[in-house]
Formats: C-alpha cells, structure tokens, sequence
C-alpha cells in the first residue's frame, strides 16, 4: 500500500507527475495552504465582539476559545510531523482541509461556549498540520536556500488574512458572524484541499546539497537529545517571550480598538481610504508577511542573534509607540502596523536558528517541538483580557508585552551568542565521529 510505503524522502511518489517535481510548484502549494489558514488565527479578532454581542458571554470567555485553538495548533505540531514522514504530505494535508472547514461550520452554529471550543480545537488541529507539513516541506525541497523558502512559507500565513480581512468584516456587518464563518470555512477548506493534491516530500537525489555560510553543529540532535540542551531551553524562553506580545495584539486588536473608539474611524493613507480596524488589520497581515522573507534573507548574512536583537528591541519600542497613540486613528493604524513587522520574523528565524543548532535530519520534528512556545505563550492570551476586565485599563497588557520583548533582545544580544557558541562547540568534542562537516550555511533546518 502506497500509504505504508511512502517515507520522508517521498520514495513512495516515484511516479508522481514531472510536474509536481517542480520545487517552485511545491512551494507555492505550500504557500496556498498557509493562506488558507491564515484566517483561523488572523481573522479571529474580527469575530470576538459580535459573538459576544449575539451571546454575552463574556470577552475573556471568548477567547479561551483561541488559546484552546493556538494550543492544538502547536503543541501537536511534532507528533503530526511524524505522521507527515510516515503517511506523506498529501493525505495529512487532505485531513488538515477537513478539519479548516469543519472548524469554523462548528463555530457558526456554535450556541455554547463549549461548542465555540470544539471549533477552536478542530481549526488548530486543521492549522497545524498544515502549518507543520508547509513549512517541512519546504525545508526538505529548498536545502540550498532555507532561509527564503522558510521565510515565504511563514509570509503566506502573516500575510494571507491581509485580502480577506474586509469582506469578512462587510459580511459581519451584513449577514451577521455565523455567515461569515461558514463561508469563508468552505473557501478555506477548499483552498487546502487543492494544494494537498499537490504536495508531495522530495526522492532522493531530487534536491541539491546544502551550500551554507553560517556556523553550525556538525551533527544531528534527536528530539528527545535536542530538549537536555541548554540552548534549547534559552531559545523555547525567547520565543515564548515574544510570540506572547504577537498574539495579545493578534486576538485583542479590535476589542482594543473598540474601546479607544477609533474601531469606525476614517483613516486614509495614501491612495487607500477605510475604517481603521479593518484598514489596520489588513496592514498587520502586510506587514507581518513581509518581515518573515526579509528578517530570513538579514539572519543569512549578519546572523540569527544579530537579527533578533534589533527586531525583539524594535517590538517594545513600538508597542510603546501604539499605547501612547492608540487613540489617534491614524498612528493607531501606523504602528500597529510596525509591530506586526517587528513580531513576525520569529517565524522565520527560530525555524532558522533550530536548524542551524540542532541539525537537518530532525528538523521538521525539532522546530515543531521549538514551536510549541507559541501555545505556551497564548496561554496568556486570556488573562489579557482577564486583566482589562478588572483594571478597566489596557495599559497592563502592553506593558508586559514591552518588557517581554525587551528582555528578549537583551538575551538574544548579550547571552545567545556565547550558549552558541559553547553548545556548537561541545556539539563537536561529543560526537566528533558521527559529524558531518557543514561549510556554514545560511539555511533554516
């Protein structure tokens, strides 16, 4: 059966098409399915106040729903990437199409909260393997340019809601949530479906050998070697840290908007004119997908560290920047725009780093483990709005944000290159035998 026989090599797709052997056409397939799931997280926001309008139950309440969908999108990222290698792209990604429309059909019929949370656990179920599967793929098609594959992989989900973001905010408007949720589940599900027919994993011999630049080990980590290191630990901190301030801006954006009353606003900049909540969101999803290819192709050639330094120190500025001028329509939408900029690219340079650490042979695996953080970082997403409820006041929020990102660019400035350093080095005095000398590369995994 061909479904035991395939392996992560794609062995099993011998007879596949030349066409689907195209790289390029397995990346743009693997971009589709990131912009077909980008709504489930990006999108949320949209949908918070009109449910609770509809329902009343509560903010804080509601968005249990979208850490429940964060967590089931990332915390099992690792076990569907093993089941990626052993069942192929395509089926998982066939079953994750299922799951995408499934989800968002349970949340517009959704009359409890209970039933809101089933739809959040099946949308991340649905999100992370696709996720998982679009971002390993590319890793195993593009050895020799990583960090760009990585980077416009990750640019589909930041920047896919950016095209949707207003009609589903007209259709809330005029046919009410539930309507929006169901068609917009039924595109998005449709959307991987398509690009699941496509995908396939790499045979031997279809890639080219990595030409790299950057230091690296010189040996493969398993994932269970991969968690006793302490450069792991440093690095799962400094993602959790930032992913944090990403996704409280991600899920509160509109009730914040809402109640510094500039959500209706007119904002026009340049040739574009429209409310600020959706003229913001539509910038965020820009903005938050072009800073993953470029913050990649930066991390190339000046460093991972380097990178983060400036980006984590430029998200506190920011965020500082938005809280002090949130209730100006125009900066609302301005440096809310900066700080989705400013938040992004830790989607393209903690796949990076993780390779560059921990090797290629478990990379798919070893990230999906990294990225993990970012379901321990929404965790937080809902005493957010636990503690806008009780101080009445926004301030507390983007005040943790600000010193968590803070605190990260120092880690990643002063404290990352020497456990770097040392964990390369002892990487090499360990197993000296089982190396595989890598000349430097610039790419991801």
């Amino acid at each position: 059966m061909a479904l035991r026989t395939t392996t992560a090599d794609g062995r099993a797709n011998s007879t596949a098409p030349k066409v689907l052997r195209n790289r390029w056409l397995q990346l743009g397939a693997g971009i589709l399915g990131m912009i077909m799931i980008a709504n489930l997280q990006y999108g949320w926001t949209l949908f918070v106040n009109p449910i609770d309008n509809v329902h009343h139950w509560g903010l804080t309440a509601i968005q249990v729903a979208f850490t429940i969908f964060v967590l089931c999108e990332t915390w099992l990222v690792p076990v569907e990437g093993y089941l990626v290698d052993r069942f192929g792209p395509s089926v998982m990604v066939a079953i994750g199409g299922l799951f995408v429309a499934a989800a968002w059909a349970v949340n517009a019929a959704a009359d409890s909260l209970a039933m809101l949370y089933v739809g959040g656990a099946l949308g991340g179920l649905g999100a992370g393997i696709v996720y998982g599967t679009a971002s390993g793929n590319a890793l195993k098609w593009f050895p020799d340019r990583r960090g760009l594959a990585a980077g416009l992989t990750a640019a589909g989900f930041g920047a896919g809601a950016a095209l949707t973001v207003l009609p589903i905010a007209n259709m809330i408007e005029t046919s009410g949530y539930a309507s929006a949720f169901m068609t917009f589940g039924v595109i998005q599900g449709v959307g991987v479906l398509v690009a699941a027919v496509i995908l396939r994993a790499p045979r031997s011999g279809e890639v080219s050998p990595v030409h790299a630049r950057l230091a690296q080990v010189k040996r493969d980590y398993e994932p269970l070697e991969m968690v006793r290191q302490p450069v792991f630990w440093l690095l799962y901190l400094m993602m959790t840290m930032v992913a944090m301030g990403g996704l409280m801006a991600t899920a509160q954006l509109g009730p914040i908007a809402t109640d510094f009353k500039v959500d209706e606003s007119p904002v026009t900049l340049g040739w574009v004119s429209m409310a600020a909540l959706p003229f913001a969101l539509s910038l965020d999803r820009v903005m938050n997908g072009l800073t993953r290819p470029f913050t990649g192709w930066v991390s190339d050639r000046v460093g991972r560290a380097p990178t983060m330094t400036v980006m984590f120190g430029l998200q506190a500025v920011v965020i500082a920047l938005l809280v002090l001028t949130a209730s100006q329509p125009m900066l609302f939408v301005i440096f809310s725009g900066l700080a989705f900029f400013s938040w992004g690219e830790i989607f393209s340079l903690f796949p990076a780093i993780s390779g560059d650490l921990f090797g290629r042979q478990y990379a798919t695996t070893n990230y999906g483990v990294l990225y993990t953080a970012k379901g321990t970082a929404a965790l937080l997403v809902p005493l957010g709005s636990a503690l806008q409820a009780a101080t009445g006041s926004w301030l507390p929020i983007f005040l943790a944000a600000m010193v968590f990102n803070a605190a990260a660019s120092v880690l990643a400035g002063f404290v990352l290159p020497a456990v770097t350093r040392t964990h390369i080095a002892n990487s090499g005095r360990r197993d000296s035998a089982r190396s595989v000398v890598v000349p430097a590369t610039g790419g991801a995994d």
